[in-house]
């Protein structure tokens, strides 16, 4: 496969793009985009590419077979949508795993332009999430990041199994009692795959909790119709210090994640 296809174009000016689907199974990706608007390129500390390790490269490509999908294209360096409007910037480094992102502090503008983009992020994800409801009643969301294994450098031991399973599912906010019928399908689908040999490991808030505000809202909004599940893929699809994707590993991936949704569409019209 030409890598080139797994990075679909998208205006250079994109916030996000929306694809709408007749199915109740939607996927985000919010995490995937790098480009910053340009009056902030000079602004950074930081060089594309310590940006790129920190950012989810690659989900919008796992999730691209869903019905219903979200990918936020801006860089979580400029404002991070899965965080509070006010930790959505990373002004210290303490918000951005000891990094110094800026050169010098950001300018209340300039800040204000990027917790625009948030507010206005999570009001079309409110709109759109209501016509889904409207739609089928019910939903789940997907909400799909990846993560590091490997901080101390490609040359080093990775991060223990133990603490780093291939797949985190995180249900921080996630009404247990209400939506477990369908966690339960998802853990156990994603558990009865194996890639190169190896069964993936699949468990639940070990690397991460799925504390993220995107999942939050989605949980304080539609309390009872709205199922918001972290799914957090180990960084195992490619080299996190090179950027380089593992394309065999990418289109399994993209294939178990597909062959999902009817699973949960079924999961949730019998759960009714």
């Amino acid at each position: 496969m030409d890598q080139s296809l797994i990075t679909p174009r998208v205006h250079s000016d994109a916030l996000w793009t929306i694809d709408r689907g007749a199915s109740p199974i939607v996927a985000t990706a919010i995490h995937d985009g790098h480009a910053v608007r340009k009056e902030l390129e000079g602004l950074y500390a930081l060089s594309s590419d310590e940006r790129l390790r920190e950012e989810d490269p690659f989900t919008e490509f796992i999730a691209l077979d869903v019905p219903n999908r979200i990918v936020f294209h801006r860089s979580r360096f400029e404002v991070d949508i899965n965080r509070s409007r006010d930790g959505a910037i990373y002004f210290t480094p303490e918000q951005a795993w000891g990094l110094k992102v800026w050169k010098d502090r950001l300018s209340s503008d300039d800040a204000q332009t990027s917790l625009q983009v948030h507010d206005d992020y999570y009001e079309m994800l409110l709109s759109f999430l209501k016509g889904i409801e409207r739609w089928h009643g019910r939903f789940v969301v997907l909400d799909i990041h990846s993560y590091n294994h490997r901080r101390a450098g490609s040359a080093t031991a990775p991060t223990a199994q133990a603490k780093a399973p291939h797949i985190n599912i995180g249900t921080s906010s996630l009404d247990r009692a209400r939506w477990s019928y369908v966690l339960d399908v998802l853990t156990n689908y994603f558990q009865s795959f194996e890639i190169n040999g190896c069964r993936l490991d699949v468990r639940e808030n070990i690397a991460f909790q799925g504390k993220g505000e995107q999942t939050r809202f989605i949980h304080e909004h539609f309390p009872l119709t709205g199922c918001a599940i972290a799914v957090e893929f180990k960084k195992f699809f490619m080299d996190e210090w090179t950027g380089e994707p593992d394309l065999d590993v990418l289109e399994k991936l993209r294939g178990i994640v597909a062959s999902a949704v009817p699973l949960l569409e079924h999961a949730l019209e019998s759960g009714r």
